[in-house]
């Protein structure tokens, strides 16, 4: 019985029924260029049910996966979109800056990602689209009329009237929300919206009460996080992480009575004086890691170990190779790492092949589960200015440094330093959210900010202008990951209350 449920489940656990229904957001961005068509067509073939994407409209009108206002970020042109004509925009390398690889992949056309054709589990796929200009939804309704073929599309708005225009228009709307509320509720129910979304954090503040229409939960990355929101009742999420989201839903799937933890769990990795490793930049260390294996099943697995290295160089010697675990038996481990990479992001996974050991000795594969060594600062929060040093992400950058103190249930956060850069402003990550200022900010703080467990996801930075032999050029500071808004700038850093 628990062998014929395995083999159903497929290669990348793909076969696992749903919901919930696992989008791509922006494809797959971790492995090709966010909002391409590598990215979708990489998300398809993987097995999830949907692609979530941005449109924008260029020049005359036709639509494009762009996320951004301008080409700047995410291809070899620059200034605005709109600016643009379709002609000009063809020759355009949407791929290079993301990897040699994808040098010379085209922008995307909102054409080619409707024509995606099914994914790994035999299906089409749905669409999600986050319409970044509402002046565009009788476009994009005349768009999809003029297919012909019945697609799973949802478009996606954080306001009201933009939500109520799509549906009198005969779209499916998917209204987004900081924190869903009862009056949230009673709006969807009443105005008949197809779903809403929000992030899993925000979800889990709003209760367990149920809802009339669907319930998308929105940048679910976090292995902890993927698992209770499979374990929710959610009709869908949006993931970067779209392989592990597939093997977690596959393990919601083999283990259905299975309430314990995630069965892979590894200590975050301080960065720090005590951990700084010399000569090899701020962003590096060495630990001591902290691991715990858990055996969900109700049957005997074998479990192989191994470091999967996404940016930087890293080094463990004597990571565990393989464990055997009994039925809901765990196993604790510590094992040395050192390395890292001079700025944020592409922390090192460490993945966890579960497989049933043969007759013969052998063993057989069947779910791999990873879970992310986690570079993270920290810092407590007080009622007195601290001051912040930014990171030095090349040798030669100069000092700069913010200034945050608690002033009661407000963070203020001020520029001090701004190193060599001109025009700086205040950058600031917090629960999830960010934003920008002058030469500083008052942001109201999480009403949880001193019991939440862990701490608050935060980063604070500057940005402005650096002369370059090539004129003035756009640089973030920043005292951890998570600022810029992109996947490249790693995990945020953790504000502790006071508590």
């Amino acid at each position: 019985m628990e062998r014929r449920r395995i083999d159903s489940i497929g290669e990348n656990g793909e076969l696992a029924p749903g919901p919930p229904w696992i989008f791509g957001w922006r494809g797959a961005p971790r492995e090709a260029p966010e909002n391409s068509l590598a990215s979708l067509e990489r998300a398809v073939g993987l097995g999830l049910d949907g692609v979530a994407y941005d449109v924008r409209a260029c020049a005359g009108g036709e639509l494009v996966l762009l996320a951004d206002a301008t080409l700047d970020r995410t291809t070899d042109g620059s200034g605005a979109l709109a600016a643009h004509s379709p002609t000009e925009l063809h020759e355009l390398d949407a791929g290079s800056w993301f990897s040699a690889e994808f040098s010379g992949e085209p922008l995307a056309w909102l054409d080619s990602a409707l024509a995606l054709r099914g994914n790994a589990a035999g299906t089409h796929p749905q669409h999600l689209i986050e319409l970044r200009e509402p002046e565009l939804l009788p476009a994009l309704a005349a768009k999809l009329a003029e297919r012909g073929q019945r697609l799973s599309v949802r478009v996606a708005t954080t306001r009201r009237s933009v939500a109520l225009e799509a549906r009198d228009l005969g779209l499916a709307p998917l209204l987004g929300l900081e924190r869903p509320t009862e009056r949230d509720r009673a709006f969807a129910r009443d105005e008949a919206l197809m779903a809403i979304g929000a992030r899993f954090q925000d979800w889990r503040l709003a209760g367990p009460t149920p809802w009339d229409c669907e319930r998308f939960c929105f940048d679910v990355d976090d292995p902890h996080e993927l698992l209770a929101a499979c374990r929710t009742p959610f009709n869908a999420l949006t993931t970067t992480e779209p392989r592990r989201a597939l093997a977690i839903r596959a393990l919601v799937h083999l283990a259905p009575e299975d309430r314990g933890g995630y069965p892979v769990r590894v200590g975050e990795l301080a960065i720090g004086a005590q951990t700084h490793l010399a000569s090899q930049g701020e962003w590096c260390g060495v630990w001591q890691v902290e691991l715990e294996l858990r055996n969900p099943f109700a049957f005997e697995v074998a479990v192989e170990l191994s470091l999967v290295v996404r940016r930087g160089a890293f080094d463990a010697p004597a990571l565990p190779q393989q464990a055997r675990l009994g039925p809901g038996e765990s196993v604790r481990r510590t094992f040395d790492l050192s390395g890292g990479s001079w700025s944020p992001g592409g922390d090192p996974l460490l993945a966890a092949r579960f497989a049933l050991p043969e007759a013969d000795g052998g063993a057989r594969p069947f779910l791999v589960l990873d879970a992310p060594l986690v570079r993270r600062r920290s810092v407590r929060l007080l009622d007195r200015a601290l001051r912040l040093p930014l990171l030095r992400e090349t040798p030669r950058e100069p000092a700069a440094s913010v200034t945050v103190r608690r002033h009661r249930r407000d963070l203020l956060a001020a520029l001090e330093n701004p190193g060599d850069l001109t025009d700086a402003r205040v950058l600031v990550h917090l629960d999830g959210r960010r934003w920008t200022g002058a030469r500083g900010l008052r942001l109201a703080l999480p009403e949880d900010i001193d019991t939440r467990p862990g701490g608050v996801p935060f980063s604070v930075g500057i940005v402005g202008w650096r002369a370059t032999p090539r004129g003035p050029r756009s640089v973030v500071r920043r005292w951890s990951g998570g600022l810029p808004d992109t996947l490249a700038a790693g995990e945020p850093g953790r504000l502790l209350g006071t508590s």
